[in-house]
């Protein structure tokens, strides 16, 4: 069983100081069982194998952030099961499956392959990040109605590859595939408003977008 303890800061700060150093100290001389702690920024995970250390070791970092006026923001601070047991163990208890948690872009869910059912880490890109990054880009889009199509093109190319570089994990092909259909089609919309004599359709604009 693993206990994901997640959460944020609110004030800004040098986390090598306040979290890092400190927390591997707390982890070499506090923990018994295995603590693994992940840290981008002011945003954090760390999990415990053990519950009751999980526990201990908020209480404990509260108070020593009360030392440096600072404090964890309360809608991102949260204990859960998590990990390859953590279904059946919430099954035998009657509850419902395991909570996910955001991290780094990503929604982290426990599943289970569908032949063997072998558990793994789903990853979901954060549909508010993916709602967010696809309204940036059709402002672009419509901004640039009147640029040289090859232009354009090669723009969004860019854009769309970038976004795939980092969110093409297993599992989350339908984010992928929903960039890919949402700006393709928002493309096509842009183009038709360009005021040309002869309005295109997806006949001439299947080949613009496989180039």
């Amino acid at each position: 069983m693993v206990h994901i303890f997640k959460s944020a800061f609110l004030s800004i700060f040098e986390p090598s100081l306040t979290l890092d150093q400190w927390a591997h100290h707390w982890r070499r001389k506090r923990a018994s069982g295995d603590v693994i702690i992940v840290r981008y920024a002011d945003d954090f995970v760390i999990g415990f194998q053990h519950r009751q250390e999980a526990e201990r070791f908020l209480v404990d970092l509260k108070s020593r952030l009360e030392q440096f006026g600072l404090a964890l923001h309360p809608e991102k601070t949260r204990l859960i099961e998590f990990g390859r047991f953590a279904g059946d163990t919430r099954r035998q208890r009657g509850e419902g499956k395991p909570e996910t948690f955001d991290f780094l872009g990503f929604t982290h869910i426990c599943a289970k392959t569908r032949l063997r059912k072998w558990f793994h880490v789903w990853r979901k890109t954060i549909k508010k990040r993916l709602v967010a990054f696809l309204a940036r880009v059709k402002v672009v889009l419509r901004k640039r109605m009147h640029d040289p199509i090859e232009e354009v093109g090669e723009w969004l190319r860019r854009v769309v590859l970038g976004y795939y570089r980092y969110h093409a994990v297993p599992g989350n092909c339908d984010a992928l595939n929903t960039v890919r259909e949402e700006l393709s089609r928002y493309w096509l919309k842009v183009l038709r408003r360009r005021g040309q004599k002869r309005r295109i359709n997806w006949e001439h604009f299947a080949p613009i977008i496989r180039s």
